[in-house]
């Protein structure tokens, strides 16, 4: 059996009698490029970081690698005028449709770059037709992505970088001797009468137009290298684009949004026989193709746009703080363990005209872990305690309480804090989630440090964690404004005076540490030092009139 499934004619292949995942296994593994030990060890741990960040449903993305390919354009026609009495009338054939460009378009709707695709192409122009008939332009292409990224253009230096149309050209080229080269070059080039293909190539007329034809092409591609090293694609999106205001338009004309920002333009139209029309040769039998859209790579990065960063150690409580500070409308996951947060998350704190926040009028004063919460609520529906129970609203509408949408009706200022995950020693090197986290935190209008003050030594995650901002990006531990000294529950006790005692010593050596080494330099400003229990939402109004503070004095002075 197994001597006739290995030889002869009707021998059946032996990937075949595997099951699919053993075949691919089975064709992938003499294909895999060799590793030193170094590179294999950090090429396993972004699988393992990519694939913990994708657990329970998050689909964060905060950096993307786009092909961009506009559309081609349609072909000219290679026609002539035929009616009733006129046989042999003038050429008619219709020029090619332009191809379609691409756009980039910031929007608030998105949060991470997720759904947008790895390659982008555009949509191709019609071809020409008869009776002078062009074909039709393309409509563009949007690509639409978070508010906060940064697109910029890969150079052709770039490894990631794919080829653009002239290469890609050369590739398929290759191998072919001199007249197979120019047949290959012609046929993507030109359109021809039927049956005049080889009597078209020795006419003086059509070497003319074929020269023109080459002429303009090398300029082009001299322009659009010109382009590319003088002023390459370098988008800051940070913003939503403004409508037109239509107001006095006139009526019956339509309103028409905007397309966002122009990457890659399509293709031109070819031309029909008409255009080679000359006093020579008066009825020209070929037309010439659409040209290629331009190609390009994109490098797509998003970096998160909050008034408020929260930076520290992991499980320091910022998760805890976000949820208490936002009344529970933030849904992050709290627990017990290192890198609950893989994925910087933004709350909303809305603050009332006397400093009142929405999360102080919350019903839940008190935020437990998410999987204690979850079991709680689950042994309440196992008892019954629903089966009576007011729905949301109904409670809402007999509360006193102005938490939720009656909160619409106080609020006076608002901003956002985005709660990212724990950043470690060795981070500006990309180790633990590395980069991922950084990168997210440099668009931040004020830093925030969060450490736990139960911890042996929180002075020294102050130190740390300023080392490692200033070596991924000099200057920005100078956006720090405050340390907040959370966890402080857990100090002192039952309420013994020695304990007691022992925390007020441990927090003045934390404030004394700060006043000594965290100064912000030039002007030497101290941060202002904080202790709270974000759990039991201790001292939080003290802390969120600061971040107010700091949002208001940047937004005024930019």
């Amino acid at each position: 059996m197994l001597s006739r499934l290995a030889v002869g004619p009707r021998s059946v292949q032996f990937s075949r009698i595997l099951p699919r995942h053993a075949r691919l296994t089975y064709s992938t593994v003499s294909e895999r490029p060799e590793r030193d030990e170094d590179e294999e060890t950090e090429y396993w741990r972004r699988r393992k970081t990519e694939w913990k960040r994708k657990q329970g449903g998050q689909t964060f993305l905060d950096h993307l690698i786009v092909t961009v390919r506009a559309g081609k354009g349609g072909n000219g026609c290679a026609a002539f005028h035929r009616e009733k009495f006129k046989p042999f009338g003038p050429p008619s054939g219709g020029n090619g449709g332009r191809g379609g460009d691409i756009y980039v378009k910031p929007t608030s709707a998105l949060t991470t770059l997720a759904s947008v695709p790895n390659r982008v192409i555009g949509h191709a122009g019609g071809h020409g037709l008869g009776t002078w008939q062009n074909g039709r332009n393309a409509d563009p292409t949007i690509i639409h992505v978070p508010v906060g990224t940064v697109v910029r253009e890969l150079s052709r230096e770039d490894p990631r970088a794919a080829p653009d149309e002239w290469q890609t050209e050369e590739t398929s080229l290759e191998g072919l001797d001199y007249h197979a080269k120019q047949d290959k070059m012609r046929e993507n080039r030109w359109v021809h009468y039927p049956r005049f293909h080889e009597a078209n190539t020795y006419r003086d007329s059509f070497k003319d137009a074929e020269a023109a034809l080459y002429k303009e092409e090398r300029q082009r591609r001299y322009d659009r290298r010109q382009r590319q090293i003088l002023n390459p694609i370098n988008l800051d999106l940070d913003k939503e684009d403004d409508m037109a205001d239509t107001t006095n338009q006139a009526l019956g004309q339509r309103r028409v949004d905007s397309l966002g920002h122009l990457i890659a333009t399509g293709g031109e139209g070819g031309l029909g026989n008409p255009h080679f029309l000359t006093d020579v040769n008066r009825s020209p039998k070929f037309a010439s193709r659409g040209h290629e859209g331009e190609r390009i790579t994109l490098s797509l990065e998003l970096k998160i746009l909050a008034d408020i960063g929260l930076v520290g150690m992991p499980n320091a409580g910022k998760s805890t703080l976000l949820r208490a500070v936002t009344g529970g409308r933030a849904k992050t996951e709290v627990a017990g363990y290192a890198f609950t947060t893989l994925n910087p998350i933004v709350g909303v704190v809305r603050v009332s005209e006397d400093g009142t926040f929405e999360g102080s009028v919350s019903s839940q004063s008190v935020h437990d872990e998410t999987n204690a919460e979850l079991v709680a609520e689950r042994e309440k529906m196992e008892r019954g305690d629903y089966a009576f129970a007011l729905t949301r609203n109904q409670a809402l509408n007999q509360s006193d309480d102005h938490y939720g949408h009656r909160f619409d009706l106080y609020e006076a200022f608002r901003f956002t804090i985005a709660d990212n995950p724990g950043l470690i020693s060795g981070a500006s090197d990309n180790v633990g989630l590395g980069h991922t986290f950084l990168r997210s935190m440099e668009r931040a209008l004020a830093l925030v440090y969060v450490v736990d003050l139960s911890g042996p030594a929180p002075w020294r995650e102050l130190g740390v964690l300023r080392d490692e901002l200033e070596q991924y990006q000099p200057g920005m531990s100078h956006k720090a404004r405050m340390v907040i000294a959370n966890k402080a529950d857990l100090l002192g006790g039952d309420g013994d005076p020695r304990l007691v005692e022992e925390a007020k010593q441990k927090f003045h050596q934390l404030e004394e540490y700060v006043k000594a080494e965290m100064l912000i330099p030039p002007s030497g400003r101290q941060l202002d030092v904080v202790p709270t229990s974000a759990k039991f939402s201790q001292n939080l109004q003290k802390v969120v009139s600061l971040m107010q503070q700091y949002v208001i004095e940047k937004r005024t002075k930019d």
